[in-house]
């Protein structure tokens, strides 16, 4: 086995739901596992994520479905995107809630559902101003007309998605709100009242109850990780992934040598290096030294020195003493110091994300429950 791991803790994800259900109640909780959730193992989350009380899960693929399906979950399903063609017979066979928002998808779903003797539960996706994937507002109507057309399918959702719910000061998550509303009341026009209304991901269920109607859409908080920095502080929240490496070699350098490739970081006195074995194929970014990234060693921090290789960075010690085995902290907690997903988006300009969502298929996942 690698001497790189990521480590789970599946108490944290339940006590998370638990936090979160509560906060959202009375409407159901889907939970979103895409991304073999968000880099923490879509199987073992979703067991505990069922265990704790959520209603549905959510993925973005036909696939990622496939695979819960075939680990024996049987839960309700929900695709967060319109399938391509050739994936809806699948859709079909795993028992999927479906999202669409065009007519060919719904007349080919209404052809695989027909052909293999099923009902499809349906959710039109109606774009409020993402502008990404979506029906427009005003054929929010026909679309659903069109759904209904078809014995096969039965329109059980209607959804959106907010672009600016994490940006608490910005009026635009009201006005998608407004969009989405009418929406619903020129469907209600027409007779057409879904069961299920939902535009909540993580940061609109925390912050904003106006959005969150029949059922939320939880992602990265259910791993712990808020939405935005500044986000869901009073909810205590617990990360779940801790991604950890041992010493693989350490060497002193002198002072004016350089490391890693380009030697773009050069020493201003005699130092000793530890090279790690974790690198930018696992998830590390080749920059993240040359931005100011930390990790931590004997219960300090310190600095990523060069750049990050394919399987390997460097970090200056100093004069301390370092062993090969020492254990290796690049998220999560060491003694009295911490190193977050957070912190590495602020490193790297990014979201916390994809920070979780980066670490790679090589480095293998390990999982405990704190409770048991």
């Amino acid at each position: 086995m690698r001497a790189a791991r990521a480590e789970v803790d599946l108490g944290a994800v339940v006590r998370n739901v638990a936090t979160l259900r509560s906060a959202v109640a009375p409407a159901l909780f889907c939970a979103v596992v895409k991304a073999d959730g968000y880099g923490h193992g879509s199987i073992a989350v979703s067991e505990a994520i069922l265990a704790a009380g959520a209603d549905w899960l959510a993925v973005a693929l036909v696939e990622e479905a496939a695979v819960l399906r075939r680990a024996g979950v049987t839960a309700p399903i929900m695709l967060l995107s319109q399938p391509r063609f050739a994936d809806l017979d699948a859709a079909v066979r795993f028992d999927l809630r479906v999202c669409v928002h065009t007519t060919a998808a719904i007349d080919l779903l209404a052809n695989a559902a027909r052909e293999q003797n099923r009902q499809v539960l349906v959710h039109l996706k109606v774009d409020t101003g993402m502008n990404r994937i979506g029906v427009a507002p005003a054929d929010a109507v026909a679309m659903a007309r069109e759904i209904q057309r078809h014995p096969e399918l039965e329109l059980e959702g209607v959804f959106t998605h907010c672009a600016v719910a994490d940006e608490l000061d910005d009026p635009f998550t009201n006005q998608q709100f407004d969009r989405f509303e009418q929406v619903l009341a020129e469907l209600a026009a027409v007779g057409i009242e879904p069961r299920i209304r939902h535009a909540a991901n993580s940061a609109t269920a925390i912050e904003h109850p106006r959005g969150r109607y029949d059922l939320v859409r939880c992602g990265i908080s259910v791993y712990g990780i808020a939405p935005a920095p500044g986000l869901a502080v009073g909810l205590g929240l617990e990360p779940a992934l801790s991604l950890r490496a041992e010493v693989s070699m350490v060497k002193r350098v002198s002072a004016g040598e350089g490391v890693s490739y380009g030697l773009r970081h050069r020493f201003e006195r005699d130092t000793n290096v530890a090279t790690v074995p974790i690198g930018y194929a696992d998830g590390v970014p080749r920059r993240f030294g040359l931005n100011g990234g930390e990790v931590l060693i004997g219960g300090r921090r310190r600095s990523v020195v060069g750049v990050v290789t394919m399987d390997q960075l460097m970090v200056d010690c100093g004069d301390d003493v370092i062993g090969v085995g020492d254990d290796v902290v690049l998220i999560g907690r060491q003694g009295d110091e911490v190193v977050t997903a957070a912190e590495w988006a602020e490193v790297l300009d990014t979201i916390a994300y994809e920070v979780v969502c980066g670490i790679g298929p090589r480095v293998p996942r390990f999982y405990r429950r704190d409770d048991e």
